[in-house]
């Protein structure tokens, strides 16, 4: 065993201080172990980018000796093809490379050295730190500077801001050309004396029955204000609902576990069923106070006399009519298709779409499918939501404060009175369009089931 250990050969690393010898020092090695066969005791710095950045494990206040700077700086500008060769690839070989393959071809690109003089022993931290940021800061002098990227121009659905203006621009511009023609038109044909006879014969109304009642009870202002109030909210819901694809919230009744929707959808058929509710006994008063014979046509002279009506609207020339007492026949007509048609539409597609629908009642669903009941029910609100502008334009345009004292304050007198009332439900009215967010609306859907996410 003493043998072995004073034979045993061990092979030193590099050097821990730049241009000394290799490392651990011969001196240093330990009794019966001597430095590798073939190996040098003195360093040889082979090629620049090597000794360039070898690690340098001395103190910052070492400094090269200027023996060992001319010693180095040969080596370094003179003879770039020598390679240190590394451990032997076979026991008790020589290192690998061969000498005879160590020798590369010569580099033909130098590499910069920094001036000997002015170097110094640095932690090996602080060399690879300089030498990586080098880079980056060399290449960023040179580089040319990049124009920032143009910011992301905001959609709204798919379309630019921009674009969505000039296109709104452009459908008002239409609406107005669209309404212009019509309006030469109808006064085109006013001059001709068959139409001037037509108006003549039909003057826009005819005359209801004797037992027809004149004048607005006060439930009648009531209704019109909860139906304004609901059919708002109705619209406003059903559109979130037609554009929502991921709800914040959802609500599960407590008689059917298995059943989940969106809370914004709960929110539009809980208001359906209180509109229907509400045009249920709208209806019922109609019928017990006679005033069903204000909305309900009694003669067949109301279809001329409506398009007579049309045409005073067309020209400008609005109808010389008493609401108070009597609608002109194109109103008549209106109101009745919306009381008697286009709510029960509403109404029976809503209750296909929703789960108050029996599912088992296959042969019914089957004669009336649910996607006939989608293709309805939006073109019905797309209806409402006409009548409400044209209503309210209307009202305004042909004597506002007479029309509200009717609808409102319950007198043809013309006094602030209606319209002080109407401004408190369109207050109450903008109220809830505000209200009608999940944060207000959960609670109530709490009453009724569970709501989560």
């Amino acid at each position: 065993m003493a043998g072995e250990t004073s034979t045993r050969r061990i092979r030193r690393g590099l050097p821990r201080v730049h241009g000394g010898a290799a490392w651990p020092d011969a001196a240093q090695l330990p009794a019966g172990v001597a430095p590798a066969a073939g190996e040098a005791t003195e360093r040889v710095v082979s090629e620049p980018a090597v000794a360039a950045h070898t690690p340098v494990m001395a103190d910052d206040a070492t400094v090269f000796p200027a023996a060992t700077r001319e010693a180095i700086a040969p080596a370094l500008l003179v003879r770039p093809d020598r390679v240190r060769r590394g451990l032997p690839r076979t026991h008790g070989g020589g290192p690998w490379p061969p000498a005879a393959a160590a020798a590369p071809a010569p580099v033909s690109v130098p590499v910069p050295v920094a001036p000997i003089e002015t170097a110094r022993a640095l932690p090996v931290e602080q060399v690879r730190a300089e030498s990586v940021d080098a880079e980056p800061l060399e290449a960023a002098g040179t580089a040319p500077e990049r124009a920032p990227a143009p910011a992301a121009k905001k959609l709204y659905r798919g379309r630019s801001v921009g674009r969505l203006v000039w296109r709104s621009i452009g459908a008002a511009v239409a609406i107005i050309v669209v309404a212009g023609i019509l309006v030469l038109a109808a006064r085109g044909l006013l001059t001709f004396r068959f139409v001037q006879d037509f108006v003549h014969t039909y003057p826009g109304d005819y005359a209801l029955p004797a037992s027809a009642p004149i004048g607005f009870p006060a439930w009648v202002g009531w209704q019109h204000f909860c139906n304004a109030f609901l059919i708002v909210l109705i619209i406003r819901s059903g559109i979130q609902v037609r554009r929502e694809s991921r709800p914040k919230a959802s609500w599960t009744p407590r008689w059917n576990a298995n059943r989940k929707i969106s809370l914004t959808l709960w929110l539009h058929q809980s208001l359906d069923l209180l509109w229907i509710v509400n045009g249920i006994l709208f209806v019922v008063l109609l019928f017990c106070t006679g005033q069903w014979m204000r909305v309900i046509p009694t003669s067949w002279s109301v279809f001329p006399n409506a398009i007579s009506a049309a045409l005073h609207y067309a020209s400008l020339n609005w109808p010389t009519d008493d609401g108070w007492a009597n609608y002109n026949s194109l109103q008549q007509l209106t109101y009745f298709v919306t009381v008697f048609l286009a709510a029960p539409l509403a109404a029976v597609t809503g209750i296909r779409m929703s789960g108050l629908w029996p599912k088992k009642a296959e042969r019914l669903s089957r004669v009336y499918p649910l996607e006939l009941a989608r293709a309805i029910h939006f073109p019905v609100m797309v209806y409402f939501v006409a009548f409400i502008v044209v209503h309210v334009a209307l009202v305004f345009s042909t004597g506002a404060l007479r029309n509200l004292n009717h609808m409102y304050g319950g007198s043809d007198q013309v006094n602030w009175v209606g319209f002080w009332i109407f401004v408190v439900s369109v207050l109450v009215m903008a109220g809830g369009w505000v209200a009608a967010r999940p944060v207000v609306v959960a609670p109530i859907a709490s009453l009724f089931g569970r709501v989560g996410r």
